[in-house]
């Protein structure tokens, strides 16, 4: 089981530096950001598992020589006994900081989630009162707000799309509508819920360097996708227009949302401080890139398929 739970470490190193530098450096994912956005969850989560998996593994390595025999080991030992021979102060310290690492992330993922939906509840609620619907717009609402905001509110019930006084009259009516779709395709793809996942992630571990990036790598490929929905009601550059007219008024751009100065979906998730750069967004709308190729395509989400699979199978072999 050693061999394993350094396999194990060494993939956690991979996929804590080396790999996700290297996406991040990499100019492909704006030409297939859906591609990019599966890859991006795979390394998150199989880095999370390699991490707690070498732990566990190495923690284990007194109570078994598989990792099942390892967990029976130590479930007999918490009814009295003896410790087995050649358990360490280092095997019972990775053993905790794999069980403490694993209860971090999944309570600070369930608390981030529970504190969203509370705040996006009560911010439809107050849109609900402060804001008026737009004419031949379901679910579609106005604020009386000088700034061009467009934003909009995800629920499993009741959603909405919010824009602003100033963006009604920034925009013409051809930009008008791309926004709209921008911000409906948002809700029609649950990005919050993939937003709010890296969020959860970054807060877990606010001193890992990677989660930052990734959050903030995510964030920018959330924005191109509605904007490759919005790209089938408008063309290019008038979206491209309507993206640099919100974005040079200094606001809220297309899709984020000011209450919560975060991206995307935020409204949802409640995001810290960080848009979504305004320049990649509108260069790859007037200087479009070819799209990947079916290969690589193919090949891109392999290598997400192995990356889960990777971990779970050291796991398996221990």
């Amino acid at each position: 089981m050693f061999a394993a739970a350094a396999s194990l470490g060494i993939v956690a190193v991979a996929l804590a530096w080396p790999v996700p530098i290297l996406l991040a450096a990499s100019r492909w994912p704006a030409r297939a950001p859906g591609v990019a956005l599966v890859l991006w969850q795979s390394i998150a989560l199989a880095g999370g598992l390699a991490m707690i998996g070498s732990l566990l593994a190495y923690g284990l390595l007194p109570f078994g020589t598989t990792l099942p025999g390892g967990i029976l080991g130590v479930l007999r030992q918490l009814s009295g006994g003896p410790l087995p021979a050649g358990t360490s102060f280092a095997h019972l310290l990775a053993l905790c900081a794999a069980l403490l690492l694993g209860g971090h992330l999944l309570l600070n993922l369930a608390t981030t989630f529970a504190r969203a939906e509370h705040q996006r509840r009560r911010h439809l609620h107050l849109i609900g009162l402060l804001s008026e619907p737009l004419r031949d717009r379901p679910g579609t609402r106005v604020i009386a707000h000088a700034a061009p905001v467009a934003y909009c509110l995800p629920g499993a019930t009741r959603s909405a799309t919010v824009l602003s006084e100033g963006l009604l009259r920034l925009l013409d009516a051809d930009q008008l509508r791309g926004v709209i779709a921008h911000e409906r395709a948002h809700l029609r793809q649950q990005h919050h819920l993939v937003l709010l996942a890296f969020k959860s992630w970054h807060s877990a571990l606010p001193w890992f360097p990677i989660a930052n990036r990734a959050e903030n790598a995510v964030a920018l490929l959330v924005e191109m996708l509605a904007d490759d929905q919005a790209r089938r009601h408008v063309d290019d550059r008038t979206l491209a227009t309507a993206i640099a007219l919100v974005g040079s008024a200094g606001h809220a751009l297309p899709g984020e949302d000011p209450a919560f100065a975060g991206s995307a979906a935020s409204a949802a998730t409640a995001a810290e401080p960080g848009h979504a750069p305004v320049a990649p967004r509108v260069r790859r709308l007037l200087a479009p890139e070819p799209c990947l190729t079916r290969a690589a395509g193919v090949g891109a989400g392999a290598a997400a398929a192995g990356l889960l699979a990777l971990p779970v199978l050291l796991l398996l072999l221990a």
